[in-house]
């Protein structure tokens, strides 16, 4: 019987993990794995893409929507540097993600052969890396080995991006090796005698808040926890860009904790005797900038709930870490015990109103009007689509006003870089879409967009279908905001000189269509969502409408002020 090469072995070991989807950009360096995707075509598709970045975003989302590691091929040198951007997101976001670097052959390495770098020292790993582990394929008989210990290592713990280096000359090799088979991430159970405790702290308690967020969440994790805050009547918020942890729709939901936060959200983090953070790691976004819960110790009695035990107390010195991933973790907590009376009713029923008088906008200059805007998403959008977008103000009018059922309904429905990468959210929305076949809505800024707006080809060339709704003020808005804080009507490098954003998505073979005024965009969706074309929606927003809450000219005025009062 003829050996195959490890090219083929590669797939199947991927087929074998249930891999069915691999976003990457191809390359004359792992030619052995492009002829193994041709080879088991009808079980595993491989996405053609435009750039290693958005292939890497598209991997990304993979990985937030299904729980186990996206993929993502890429070819060496500028390939996997390109790629960097999806593993650094993959990293802070606590997303499982296997990079493959096709790289030089063996017997040119460490000549600075054509495209060579050191892959360990470039991506990491260390706990200020990109990666969880970086390991080079070099016997094509281990590769079983590696790739399942990539699956587990990128699903274990905090999840995480795991990089894999091929040399081109070991993929061509003959191999008699098999699939090992599918990795499934261990469960870390919380200890009694902790569950014990935190049941005495929530009872010593009286202004108790829950921060939910971070990687690792299911629907059944995330219906357990709803189970556990309605047992203890406890105000929930979700951590930053994590909002479809906990349904926004629930009695007991009292918003999102990070960037834009509602002032009155922020006053009760500041008054909480008790932080009971399940799943998020508590990074700058979630904390205000470590100022609502002040490190090393904070304040309020924390109890620290993270998949990782490198994570716990590694920022925060917690008065109670627990050691488990989220679905034990919220299983767990469900069958705590809770008393019949609770003391902090009005705290729970205040939070909640603080919310959805947070809902209310406020009036803002020009012809569109955002809030509007998200209502109609809202009136329309299926509860089950997944909605993404990059890095910008722009997505703040999602992140305030729209409201997500959660995963406890049984869908992933938000994708957000909560590392603050540009360009995510067309590449998250076209992949969503692909995986999944819900609908996939993405919002967008001009510069944004423009990062990885080239991969509506690849939503084209495979059948996607995405609905971009993407705002043009003419700048990098959240820069100028930044710069008028700073230096007041000191403008450089901030301003944009635009293509026809609808022509150009109309050039790929989206529909484009721009909006100047509100009354516009409730046909315009309602007509994307019923075309099988992907749709881009071009509004043109004022740039005065610079925040949710204010404008330029006011962040202007206000920082003269300061400068002229000092």
């Amino acid at each position: 019987m003829t050996s195959k090469i490890a090219g083929h072995l590669l797939v199947e070991c991927l087929l074998a993990q249930g891999v069915t989807h691999a976003f990457g950009v191809p390359g004359e360096s792992y030619l052995a794995v492009l002829d193994g995707f041709h080879l088991y075509r009808d079980k595993l598709t491989f996405v053609i893409c435009r750039q290693e970045g958005g292939a890497a975003f598209m991997a990304e989302a993979q990985g937030k929507l299904t729980g186990r590691p996206g993929i993502c091929f890429v070819t060496r040198g500028p390939g996997a540097t390109n790629a960097s951007i999806g593993v650094h997101t993959a990293f802070q976001d606590s997303t499982p993600m296997v990079l493959f670097v096709g790289d030089v052959a063996s017997d040119t390495r460490d000549r600075e052969a054509f495209q060579e770098m050191d892959y360990t020292h470039f991506f990491g790993p260390s706990t200020k890396g990109m990666a969880k582990r970086v390991e080079r394929v070099d016997d094509p008989e281990r590769l079983p080995e590696y790739v399942a210990r990539a699956f587990a290592t990128a699903m274990n713990g905090r999840p995480g991006p795991v990089v894999l280096v091929l040399p081109e000359d070991m993929l061509t090799r003959p191999v008699k090796a098999q699939a090992l088979g599918r990795v499934e991430p261990v469960q870390a159970w919380s200890d009694p005698g902790s569950l014990r405790t935190l049941r005495d702290m929530l009872l010593a308690a009286r202004q108790p808040l829950v921060i939910a967020g971070g990687g690792g969440w299911t629907p059944q994790s995330a219906q357990a926890l709803q189970r556990f805050a309605e047992n203890w009547q406890l105000p929930v918020t979700n951590a930053f860009r994590f909002q479809d942890t906990f349904d926004n729709h629930h009695p007991l939901y009292a918003g999102d904790v990070g960037i834009g936060i509602g002032p009155a959200l922020a006053q009760r983090v500041r008054e909480a005797d008790l932080i009971v953070a399940i799943g998020p790691r508590l990074g700058e976004m979630t904390t205000g900038g470590y100022t609502l819960l002040q490190a090393p110790k904070t304040r309020q009695k924390l109890v620290h709930i993270h998949a990782s035990a490198e994570e716990l107390n590694r920022v925060y010195q917690a008065d109670l870490a627990i050691h488990a991933t989220m679905n034990a973790a919220a299983r767990s907590l469900e069958v705590l015990s809770a008393p019949t009376e609770l003391p902090w009713a009005d705290w729970t029923k205040a939070a909640h109103n603080d919310y959805l008088d947070n809902l209310k906008p406020q009036a803002l200059p020009g012809d569109i009007d955002m809030p509007a805007i998200v209502a109609t998403l809202q009136k329309y959008l299926p509860a089950d689509a997944v909605l993404t977008n990059g890095a910008g103000n722009f997505a703040s009018w999602m992140h305030r006003f729209y409201m997500h059922h959660g995963l406890g309904k049984g869908h992933k429905t938000q994708l957000a870089p909560t590392v603050g990468a540009m360009g995510y959210g067309v590449p998250a929305g076209i992949a969503a879409n692909l995986l999944t076949g819900r609908a996939a809505f993405t919002i967008a800024g001009d510069g944004d967009f423009l990062m990885n707006g080239q991969e509506l080809a690849t939503a084209v060339q495979h059948g996607g279908k995405s609905i971009i709704v993407l705002l043009n003020n003419g700048m990098y808005g959240t820069i100028r905001m930044h710069q008028e804080r700073e230096y007041p009507d000191h403008v450089t490098g901030s301003k944009l000189q635009n293509p026809d954003f609808a022509a150009l998505a109309a050039a790929y073979g989206y529909v484009g269509v721009r909006i100047a005024q509100t009354q516009g965009f409730e046909t315009a969706l309602r007509d994307a969502l019923a075309r099988e074309q992907g749709t881009l929606i071009e509004i043109m927003l004022d740039p005065e409408v610079i925040t949710t809450r204010g404008t330029l000219s006011a962040i202007t005025q206000a920082a003269l002020a300061r400068q002229e009062a000092a």
